[in-house]
């Protein structure tokens, strides 16, 4: 089978010719750069062999235009980047959100990332582009205030700044689908019972998250419910073609997911093991997964990026127990 192949099969619950993985990482002083990121990508995927890329943008470019001042300097030693300035620091400030022009600043740069990407790719691997919910990109905006202002009075002015970042996140998404991504990635990090209820994420999520995935014409869109304590019976009716989440680390289990929202399921490794280089439980993780789904209907990666920097041989390790695993436990079943 073809990367592209691999991925359809997967989606559509047929048995694979192996059971299709991928990662992803950030790049700290590199994805600042388009030229560079698209370079560093398609390097990642020659290296790893992967099956599908999805683009290691940066975490914050969705608010980069919005006036933000951003730190990615922890990024480089495993940590994560800090919101110094926003000009969202009071509910008033919720009107000043406006449409974003996608032919300027960041989204421009991340568009012509994509668009050399793509070029370098030549159709080989299915490529899906980052993007994040309205709400979330509306929560690091306000550096986590978002909440706090609704149930204070500001419902109505954040609605219409969800509005004005849906209306940006629509286009962008729209845009990169036409330059060649098969989808994208829609990354929501709100959907958690942990961050608010899920009356609240019904009527400042749900709306606006349908409109941008919605947006997306591509066959391989992936819905990321980032965190622990999803709102898995509230997301898992999205209209997306797979669903990823933070598994072993998060409930539903594996098969429960792939049972209960009718999707290819994506994850299967905890992204901390990765990082501190657990072997055993690496190899648990696979084996459970090949196990509970034989195969069907399941891509197997990390939860979420893996940490900053990257250890190649502990990347390769996964790749080749996958492999051993799945000869085994699958060979067994045929027979």
């Amino acid at each position: 089978m073809t990367k592209t192949e691999r991925i359809k099969a997967a989606i559509e619950g047929r048995q694979t010719d192996s059971i299709p993985y991928a990662f992803w990482t950030h790049l700290p002083g590199i994805d600042m750069d388009p030229s560079a990121l698209a370079d560093a990508t398609f390097d990642f995927y020659k290296k790893y062999d992967i099956d599908f890329i999805k683009t290691m943008n940066n975490g914050m470019y969705p608010i980069e235009d919005l006036g933000c001042t951003i730190d990615y300097s922890d990024i480089v030693s495993g940590g994560v980047a800090k919101l110094i300035d926003t000009p969202v620091k009071s509910i008033d400030d919720w009107e000043n959100v406006k449409v974003t022009s996608i032919d300027q600043g960041a989204l421009k740069r991340e568009l012509t990332s994509l668009s050399l990407l793509i070029e370098k790719t030549k159709g080989e691997v299915p490529v899906i582009f980052t993007v994040f919910s309205p709400i979330t990109t509306a929560d690091k905006i306000s550096n986590k205030y978002l909440t706090e202002h609704i149930k204070n009075g500001g419902g109505s002015k954040v609605h219409k700044a969800l509005e004005a970042i849906t209306q940006t996140t629509c286009q962008l998404v729209k845009r990169a689908i036409g330059i060649g991504a098969d989808g994208i990635f829609f990354a929501s990090q709100m959907s958690s019972y942990d961050i608010m209820s899920e009356e609240l994420y019904k009527e400042y999520g749900v709306y606006y998250d349908e409109r941008v995935i919605t947006a997306s014409k591509g066959w391989f869109n992936v819905l990321h419910a980032h965190g622990e304590n999803i709102m898995f019976n509230l997301l898992k009716n999205y209209p997306v073609n797979v669903f990823n989440w933070h598994v072993w680390e998060s409930l539903p289990k594996l098969e429960e997911a792939n049972f209960l929202a009718h999707k290819c399921v994506m994850g299967g490794i905890k992204r901390m093991d990765i990082t501190n280089r657990n072997k055993n439980e690496l190899q648990n993780q696979i084996y459970e997964c090949v196990k509970a789904l034989k195969g069907r209907g399941h891509i197997l990666t990390p939860g979420c990026v893996i940490r900053y920097p990257i250890d190649e041989e502990i990347l390769k390790y996964v790749k080749q127990v996958k492999y051993e695993i799945e000869e085994a436990v699958l060979k067994k079943e045929v027979v």
